[in-house]
């Protein structure tokens, strides 16, 4: 009974994947390639290969329609990019916006750490230690073990 229930689910789940017919092994190569590099919308840090989500399954067909229609690997990255912008695919292209984005929180590290170092020199010239600064600290130590020896 168990593995009748087993073999069951093992078949509902076969038959929920995607199976897609090319007419070259290259387009189904490029299909493959294309499905893992192409992020879900949906699902954010997962290809469409591996997503169930529904807009990920219409990704797949629209993949496999332009795969179909003899579209180059690039032609559709360019038109899903276009479609649903750069987060579509796992690697997006360097732009300013994106430099930005990397290279300000390294600047604002610098900044701070250049604005303490600064405010640390500053301090440092403040304090001028005196030879009366010098007698003032003797005659507290003094004092101190003056009364620890009581």
């Amino acid at each position: 009974m168990m593995l009748a229930m087993a073999m069951a689910m093992s078949l509902a789940v076969y038959s929920a994947e995607d199976k897609y017919e090319f007419s070259t092994p290259e387009r189904a190569a490029t299909f493959k390639e294309l499905t893992h590099e192409l992020r879900c919308p949906k699902c954010q840090n997962q290809n469409i290969a591996d997503s169930d989500a529904i807009v990920a399954k219409d990704l797949r067909d629209k993949v496999v329609t332009l795969v179909h229609d003899g579209k180059s690997k690039q032609e559709v990255i360019d038109y899903m990019i276009d479609r649903y912008g750069y987060f579509v695919h796992y690697q997006p292209p360097v732009t300013p916006a994106t430099i930005i984005l990397w290279v300000l929180p390294i600047l604002i590290v610098i900044i701070g750490f250049g604005f303490i170092v600064f405010r640390q020199k500053k301090a440092s010239r403040k304090q001028n230690w005196s030879t009366d600064d010098e007698k003032k600290l003797a005659k507290l130590i003094a004092q101190y073990q003056r009364k620890e020896q009581q």
